[in-house]
């Protein structure tokens, strides 16, 4: 790691930016937050590719979490080293080097990986057999989003029929995930979304098990949505991931009952660099240090400033007439468009709780490509 931006003790104002600084009060809301929400209805698996870190994913286990979700083979190497025992890569792995890794590591703790296609459970196959592991797997199904997953129904039970008889492989159930329906703004649109994805589900589980093969477990959901899985009863398992941080994105979702409203509790910590004109502050948090994918960031709590564009090393602030102009040097908090791809360029959190820093959290899965 780099050398750290803050050392316990220090005041918000004193850390050295740009900075990814978590308000653990907030923070530790949420978590309690979704475990009211759940009210043990389901089993809930956070998904760690939000916050990459291993400390995170402890206290998430110790709220309730069975374990966690991963979208790489190196970021569930990270959560096993860092003492989580039950990590789901929800993705499917391809490769010989990283399926090897894969069945290397079901040798350390339990694992389950995602299937769509009949030539990669061979690869799984073979790559456990040669390490002596097992490896539980979920056939994807693509419930709408139209990303991976075979389609519902015949498709799931043809596949679900390869895995089956595999001796280093279990059919754990299935992934039915609807990532596109997160970020839809309207709970109308959100609910209708899930309850076709619920529905498609439910039948595809059917029909296994028609077929007389246990499907153990339906595993899907999302932070904008996992309350209309829970109500669909179609879904065993809920992996929302950003409810811990929430974003600038997810802010702009309607959130209404059944979903709670978690808060911001993930910023960004700017200072003012630059005042070349009165209606104008320059930050030293750009592209390189906030992703823009899903939008600007906010500046929080502070009235009539709006991140207006930014560039590699600056971000423009434009000041309403009227607004409380910071001062060169100042430091602002600002809220990440997108909260998992903006933890990806940090080294470690710097944990506040009343103004104060009260630790630090290396981001240990950051950067885990393969």
């Amino acid at each position: 790691m780099t050398r750290a931006p803050a050392t316990p003790g220090m005041r918000l104002d004193e850390i050295d930016t740009p900075a990814l600084v978590i308000e653990l009060d907030a923070f530790e809301r949420n978590l309690q937050r979704l475990v009211e929400a759940i009210a043990g209805r389901v089993r809930l698996r956070a998904h760690a590719k939000t916050h990459k870190c291993s400390e995170i994913a402890r206290r998430q286990v110790a709220a309730g979490a069975v374990g966690v979700c991963c979208q790489k083979v190196s970021e569930a190497e990270a959560m096993v080293a860092g003492g989580i025992g039950d990590v789901l890569v929800s993705n499917e792995i391809v490769g010989a080097a990283k399926i090897a890794r894969l069945a290397e590591l079901a040798r350390q703790a339990q694992i389950g990986v995602c299937v769509d296609d009949a030539r990669n459970v061979s690869e799984l196959e073979a790559a456990c057999a040669k390490a002596g592991a097992r490896l539980d797997v979920y056939v994807e199904v693509d419930v709408g989003a139209r990303r991976c997953g075979v389609a519902p129904g015949e498709p799931a039970l043809a596949l679900a029929r390869e895995v089956v008889p595999r001796r280093h492989l279990r059919f754990a159930g299935l992934q039915a995930y609807h990532g596109a329906a997160q970020h839809l703004r309207s709970m109308t649109e959100r609910r209708k979304a899930i309850g076709l994805a619920a529905a498609a589900a439910r039948a595809t589980r059917a029909l296994i098990e028609a077929a007389g093969i246990a499907c153990p477990r339906v595993t899907g959901a999302g932070s904008g949505s996992f309350m209309f899985e829970i109500e669909s009863g179609a879904f065993d398992e809920i992996q929302p991931g950003s409810y811990v941080f929430m974003d600038a994105d997810y802010a702009r979702n309607e959130w209404a009952a059944p979903l709670p409203r978690f808060e911001h509790a993930l910023f960004v910590l700017a200072t003012v660099m630059s005042r070349p004109v009165p209606e104008r502050a320059v930050v030293d948090a750009g592209l390189k240090a906030s992703s823009v994918d899903s939008g600007l960031p906010l500046v929080w709590q502070r009235a009539g400033l709006e991140c207006v564009r930014v560039s590699d090393e600056h971000g423009v602030i434009e000041i309403a007439p009227g607004a409380a102009a910071p001062a060169l040097g100042e430091k602002l908090l600002l809220v990440p468009g997108h909260c998992d791809p903006t933890v990806n360029l940090y080294d470690c959190y710097v944990g506040v709780r009343g103004g104060r820093v009260e630790a630090l959290w290396p981001i240990d899965a950051r950067g885990a490509l393969y």
